[in-house]
């Protein structure tokens, strides 16, 4: 098959990985710098361009967008669509998953367990806000942010007040989360594809740092799922629509609460944790679903 990866970065592990596994199993693998492409869009005749050429004959797409290009990066993956390519990620979940307030939205409609949640449009009345999700601590995080990054821990109601006032004023989108307790820092990420948890990991957070994220200097090390956690890793990927994702969850007293749903879920931290070789799922994934 000939099979693309798009990806904007040709050297990083999760791409190489899927170059490397889709290599040994005899594929074509090429890797598209997606916010480089062209699309030419005219009456039932869509057409990619990339350095020049159309690219022709794709059996299978493998999009790993990054969230600062998630516009273009959709398009371009609606585009294949359109030339009636399988994508493995489909551009519509692309978008529901990018979007936290309306991926909440989603999981809570499936009844799937959530942290207490607050969104309001610059709410002046900050202290109601921070009743709501229980009191302080709690947690607070932008609507835009990624990998750890614009996510802030208020110890208390004096901080969290100042913190939603600043970002009001910034006219800087956050949701506000009650803070579980009980998760000590640590979170859960399952890895699901096509309707499998093919891995899962405990992600614990550095000493001080109460963000579990391995960029952020967190460890991970495999755990063994419940049957309550994988049934929500699962429910919570097919309700966004998505044939492979990172679904990131707090173990509580009320078990297990949904942080977020990843569409381009890293490769690295979940094979490394779990030595277990997830390209090989995705690209069989792909296999079995393209033309």
């Amino acid at each position: 098959m000939k099979l693309v990866i798009l990806s904007a970065n040709p050297n990083l592990y999760s791409t190489k990985r899927l170059v490397e596994v889709g290599e040994k199993k005899g594929h074509e693998m090429m890797v598209v710098d997606h916010t480089k492409c062209d699309l030419v869009i005219e009456k039932k005749k869509p057409i990619v361009i990339y350095k020049g050429k159309e690219l022709t004959d794709i059996d299978g797409v493998i999009p790993r967008i990054g969230a600062s290009v998630t516009f273009f990066g959709t398009a371009v993956v609606r585009q294949f669509e359109m030339m009636k390519v399988f994508t493995a990620t489909e551009s519509q979940a692309l978008v529901r998953s990018r979007d936290k307030l309306r991926s909440l939205q989603i999981l809570s409609r499936a009844s799937l367990g959530l942290p207490k949640t607050v969104f309001s449009n610059y709410s002046k009345d900050v202290s109601s806000v921070i009743d709501k999700v229980g009191g302080a601590p709690l947690v607070i995080k932008l609507l835009e942010g990624t990998q750890g990054l614009g996510v802030v821990l208020a110890d208390n109601r004096n901080s969290a007040e100042s913190i939603l006032e600043a970002f009001n004023g910034l006219q800087a989108r956050v949701i506000v989360q009650e803070f579980i307790k009980e998760a000590k820092g640590a979170d859960l990420r399952a890895f699901v594809v096509d309707g499998v948890v093919v891995g899962a990991m405990k992600r614990q957070g550095k000493e001080g740092e109460f963000r579990s994220n391995l960029h952020r200097g967190g460890s991970a090390e495999i755990i063994e799922l419940t049957d309550e956690e994988e049934n929500a890793a699962l429910k919570a990927a097919r309700v966004m629509g998505l044939g492979v994702a990172g679904v990131d969850m707090l173990q509580s007293a009320r078990g297990p609460l949904i942080l977020e749903v990843n569409s381009s879920p890293g490769l690295e931290g979940i094979e490394r944790a779990t030595g277990k070789n997830i390209a090989l799922q995705i690209i069989k994934y792909v296999e079995r679903n393209a033309e």
